[in-house]
């Protein structure tokens, strides 16, 4: 039989995928934007098998990120590998902007951030030429119009990467590849026969998506429009589509000269829904006269291809679906929402505790204002996990007597507030079990001013639930939620039956995914009272 690969090769809310070979193996990093720790690294031998070995941002490399609206923190990397070590450049909307790390091995550790004074613009990458000459390029308003207007554009100027500044003034390279095109960005240089070839995405990162294509002899010259653009794109397959929003490639060649190209698409819930946002999918690419062909014969993304022939299939260890907290040390898919500067948790005798800090899981969304507020209150006591599959099932056992207004639980988070706890709390001198779905207004995103938003939120279900053990079960397929409680996990009775597409709406989009896991709050008031979760499942 075949051995396939088979798409999302990385599923789950891992968008803006970045690739590079070393010899004969293969690093993956991904955008995490407000999740802490950030960007993920990933290994494989033959593309279709994939572990996750590190995050590069931490708390040892100074990593700081904010809890806000979960599109904002940092987005579109890129990972190269030049002359022994490892490179990675990104920008961070919770702190100076641009920044290179660096490491001599993929796992780390990585450096501190380089703040990139002189780099302006979103999306920053680079390219190591084949004499060693690097060069940095990114987007901004950088092409004049006809009508003198400055419009996005794509800069390149050349590099130092010994003492991260540039050494000559950017120069612009291009504009967009359909005359007046969205969101020309994620710009990715290679160097392919004669030609420098350069790679972006267009349209947007929702249904308009795509992969655009130029090239030029000259590094520096204006470049020439691929006549194929969009050279991947499935917004011709209409609002449908089960695989929707591609684009955001990035190259990558074998050790036999073939090549793949790694992109961001998401699979459509339901014909509506996106709740795992954006995944990292694949698809094989040829060269015929001298540009690139994406996903040969079809053109479109496919669920599944053969596997290289000439790559060793090497699969590795499933990620666990139980967890029964024996490790103090959390395994690397566990992830918080900011980076907590406050102690929250601990692991002891197989149990997890959670503290009921005085920060809400929804509070009111911030404006993006890029005011370099490093603020350490911005975090939440909760752990979790990026929903992986369009039918899972989270289900916990736990321990909690809250006081008044103490709440802990299961949580399903979306981008903007778009929020379902099942919780266990206390009201009014009462010892309840509730359901509840938060919602937020707002009609502009975060990061564009006159920016607001009012959250709305709404107990779907209710009942009086007075002992401290609870098992707690929410079973998603597709948008249908059930709910479940009991004292075991054998004892489980339905509490409600909930509509999914309440906090995936076509609003939220799918710049993030839905996070999936355990909390503890004080609603507002510092308490030092635990809420105990003895296992977790979640497949």
């Amino acid at each position: 039989m075949n051995k396939k690969l088979v798409n999302p090769i990385i599923p789950g809310f891992y968008p803006d995928p970045t690739i590079c070979r070393v010899g004969d193996d293969f690093y993956l990093a991904c955008s995490s934007f407000e999740m802490f720790p950030g960007i993920p690294v990933f290994h494989s031998k033959d593309l279709a098998n994939w572990e996750q070995i590190a995050n590069i941002m931490t708390a040892d490399n100074g990593f700081h990120m904010s809890k806000n609206c979960g599109v904002g923190g940092v987005m579109a990397p890129t990972l190269r590998y030049h002359d022994g070590m490892f490179y990675l450049i990104n920008a961070n909307f919770s702190d100076k902007g641009n920044f290179i790390v660096t490491a001599e091995h993929p796992e780390g550790p990585w450096s501190e951030p380089h703040w990139l004074d002189d780099v302006p613009g979103i999306d920053a990458s680079f390219f190591f030429d084949n004499d060693g000459t690097a060069y940095i390029m990114g987007t901004g308003d950088v092409w004049e119009n006809e009508g003198g207007r400055m419009e996005r554009g794509i800069w390149l100027a050349e590099y130092d990467m010994k003492n991260f500044k540039m050494t000559g003034e950017p120069k612009t390279i291009f504009n967009s590849a359909l005359r007046g095109g969205a969101s020309p960005e994620a710009p990715h240089l290679y160097h392919v026969g004669d030609y420098y070839h350069l790679i972006i995405a267009e349209g947007g990162t929702e249904h308009y998506h795509a992969v655009m294509n130029a090239r030029s002899k000259d590094i520096f010259g204006f470049y020439e429009i691929n006549p194929a653009n969009p050279v991947l794109t499935h917004r011709n397959m209409g609002f449908k589509s089960p695989i929707i929003n591609v684009g955001h490639a990035d190259l990558v060649d074998l050790p036999d000269g073939s090549w793949y190209a790694v992109m961001l698409a998401s699979r459509l819930i339901d014909g509506e829904c996106k709740n795992l946002g954006r995944e990292t999918f694949i698809c094989p690419v040829e060269w015929e006269r001298d540009w690139p062909l994406f996903s040969p014969e079809t053109g479109k993304v496919e669920w599944e291809y053969d596997a290289p022939a000439s790559l060793p299939w090497t699969e590795y260890e499933p990620k666990k679906t139980h967890y029964d907290f024996d490790d103090e040390k959390l395994e690397l898919e566990w992830i918080q929402w900011g980076r907590p500067y406050e102690d929250f948790y601990e692991v002891k005798n197989s149990t997890l505790y959670l503290k009921c800090k005085r920060q809400k899981l929804d509070e009111q969304v911030r404006p993006m204002n890029f005011d370099g507020d490093m603020s350490k209150e911005y975090m939440m006591s909760m752990l979790a996990q990026r929903q992986c599959e369009i039918n899972e099932t989270m289900t916990t056992q736990m321990s909690f007597m809250p006081a008044e207004g103490e709440a802990a639980g299961l949580a399903m988070v979306q981008a903007m507030n778009h929020q379902m706890h099942l919780e266990r709390i206390c009201k009014d001198g009462k010892q309840l079990l509730q359901f509840v779905a938060t919602t937020a207004d707002y009609s502009i995103p975060p990061y564009f001013p006159g920016f607001t938003c009012e959250n709305k939120s709404e107990v779907l279900a209710e009942c009086e639930y007075n002992e401290s053990d609870i098992v707690l079960q929410i079973q998603m397929e597709g948008e249908k939620f059930t709910v479940r409680y009991g004292a075991s996990k054998d004892t489980l009775q339905d509490f409600i039956a909930a509509d999914g597409r309440i906090i995936n709406p076509e609003q939220v989009g799918c710049m993030t995914g839905t996070l999936l896991g355990m909390y503890a709050t004080g609603n507002g008031t510092e308490s030092e009272n635990k809420a105990a979760f003895d296992w977790f499942e979640l497949g």
